[in-house]
């Protein structure tokens, strides 16, 4: 996502092709502003479901969730393939701090301004932040063959389906990855399970860059050049686009609600998509399409579900709540 000499390579005599231009691997900076464009059109759901155009919970479930974690993955994995190419034959410290200090501000300002803006979800660990402490951990496999990476990444990924501890609930830990509990946070990408694609990039750089390089150099046609320039273009620039995107969709959308107002939502479907989205975090093995209906008509015949929007009832100390939640968890997981 952000900018960096990563994407460098050593420079020769002979005459470049269209993928690499000026020391840099165009092909991979188009690869980044493919991935900018992802993010940007994720976001701009996320906009019109906060200002409410689209249903509440829609940007978190179902596909745009699975949408969104593959976005990160790709930065990841982009970022990693990227650290080896720009410290090989040997690692440089000064091009690396520099970078590392650009992406470790950016979070640290994204942090302070999601903080005062959305304090109940702000960002506090986040892709950039991500990044930076992937960054950190990739310089000890730099020299480390292939597949050493690989299966770090695979301990990575599984680290938490079987390494989650409540030692890990302290605010301080919960960058790591292992927490049992966590506050909600709007862009929430911890080192475990994330450093699992940073470092199966940088074990592809490893183990497949020697050839593609090859041939790139020996692909002399144009073929593709239109689309690769704008995106490379806007991969080169990919840290300042990633700052100042959001707050400029987010601010034209808000705009244009301020002229043509959201439609009131369906408080059921409102329901039902937060109620999916939060079981679905949980990961509580049960159906949460069933549980979320059961719960909806019960509500609803107990002649709660109006004071439950009103937010006259108290989710965690109501007896009716803990009743009708443990007969729907009984009935989702008996898949009736």
């Amino acid at each position: 996502m952000p900018e960096t000499s990563a994407t460098t390579i050593e420079e020769t005599p002979t005459e470049q092709p269209a993928v690499m231009r000026r020391g840099r691997i165009d092909l991979l900076d188009a690869l980044r502003g493919l991935a900018l464009v992802a993010m940007a059109i994720y976001h701009f759901t996320w906009d019109l479901e906060f200002v409410g155009y689209v249903a509440a919970g829609t940007a978190g479930t179902g596909g745009w969730r699975l949408f969104a974690r593959l976005i990160a993955s790709s930065f990841l994995f982009l970022a990693g393939y990227s650290l080896v190419l720009g410290h090989s034959p040997k690692f440089r410290a000064r091009p690396f701090l520099k970078r590392f200090a650009k992406i470790a501000g950016a979070a640290a300002l994204i942090s302070v301004a999601t903080f005062f803006a959305m304090p109940q979800s702000f960002i506090f660990f986040g892709i950039l932040h991500a990044i930076a402490a992937a960054s950190l951990v990739g310089i000890l496999f730099l020299r480390l063959p292939a597949p050493v990476s690989f299966l770090a990444a695979a301990a990575a990924f599984a680290a938490p389906l079987y390494l989650r501890s409540a030692f890990f609930d302290t605010p301080a830990l919960w960058w790591v990855g292992l927490s049992e509990t966590i506050q909600r946070s709007n862009d929430y990408v911890p080192l475990l399970p994330w450093l699992a694609p940073f470092l199966l990039g940088l074990g592809a750089a490893k183990l497949f860059h020697p050839m593609l390089i090859g041939r790139w150099q020996s692909a002399r046609s144009d073929q593709g050049k239109l689309w690769i320039k704008p995106l490379a273009f806007a991969g080169r620039h990919s840290l300042a686009i990633y700052l100042i995107h959001q707050p400029l969709l987010i601010g034209l959308v808000y705009a244009f609600s301020l002229v043509v107002p959201a439609p009131v939502p369906d408080p059921a479907q409102a329901y039902r998509l937060s109620c999916e989205q939060a079981c679905s975090r949980e990961e509580s093995g049960i159906s949460c399409s069933v549980f979320c209906g059961c719960t909806l008509d019960q509500l609803k015949e107990q002649n709660l579900f109006e004071d439950l929007n009103q937010g006259k009832i108290d989710l965690r100390t109501d007896e009716r709540i803990a009743r009708i939640a443990t007969q729907c968890t009984m009935e989702a997981q008996s898949g009736d």
